[in-house]
């Protein structure tokens, strides 16, 4: 069937059937049931194919942007993030860059410096040392995720201050007992307490942040934890004496 005689078929100007052969313009609902009247082929097909092409044609305009943007991943910690187990490896950088803006949960490097060049968190720090910033946006994004996961309770000052001041008296036990202690009762009021292990360059011991405006995240690294000998007994846990 020619292109004339389909258009005629359908009752389409013939230029649109072009366009539609050439992949220039899209298949619609209402083209789709008209292709099914006149060629016996459901609609959902063409709907369906209509869909993969166009995704594809996405995927391939997404790929020639991020080839542009290659460089950024080189500031990536990625080995460190595989080795950590926060992200999967890739074989083609393309694709690790794709995997790299999904841990971090942007569109792209544009997105990711607006969200985590200067991420809204207070840090507990030594001034001693040069932060690396993409370790400590990863850090960041990984206490968030682990913080998701956490149910809480709606934000409550008051109770939190109350928890704080009981929970010093914590400090003393052993840390298997004092840490579920202390994310049970922040919880119950309205801030996550995440422990997530410094990478290379990340110089916090802790930051705080919201996640959302009930929700308030506590994110502790150890980093620098000592070594302590309560009595005779020598532990490599947080000191607790």
């Amino acid at each position: 069937m020619t292109q004339a005689e389909l258009a005629e078929r359908m009752g389409r100007p013939l230029k649109t059937i072009n366009e539609i052969v050439a992949g220039k313009a899209a298949i619609t609902s209402d083209t789709a049931l008209q292709l099914e009247k006149v060629l016996g082929v459901p609609a959902s097909f063409w709907t369906n194919h209509e869909r993969i092409f166009r995704d594809t044609l996405a995927r391939h305009r997404e790929t020639d942007e991020l080839e542009q943007q290659l460089d950024w991943l080189k500031t990536m910690p990625v080995k460190e993030l595989v080795r950590a187990g926060w992200i999967v490896a890739a074989a083609e950088p393309v694709d690790q860059l794709r995997i790299v803006l999904g841990f971090f949960g942007v569109a792209g490097v544009d997105e990711w410096r607006a969200l985590w060049e200067s991420p809204d968190a207070i840090f507990r720090k030594s001034p001693a040392f040069t932060a690396n910033r993409p370790a400590t946006a990863a850090w960041l994004r990984q206490g968030e995720l682990v913080a998701q996961k956490i149910n809480c309770a709606s934000f409550d000052e008051t109770r939190f201050t109350e928890a704080l001041v009981q929970l010093r008296n914590f400090t003393a036990k052993d840390p298997e007992k004092f840490v579920p202690a202390l994310r049970e009762r922040c919880a119950s009021t309205g801030v996550a307490v995440v422990i997530v292990p410094p990478l290379s360059g990340v110089r916090a011991y802790g930051a705080t942040r919201w996640l959302h405006s009930t929700k308030a995240l506590v994110q502790l690294s150890l980093r620098g934890r000592p070594t302590t000998t309560c009595g005779s007994r020598s532990s490599t846990k947080p000191a607790t004496c």
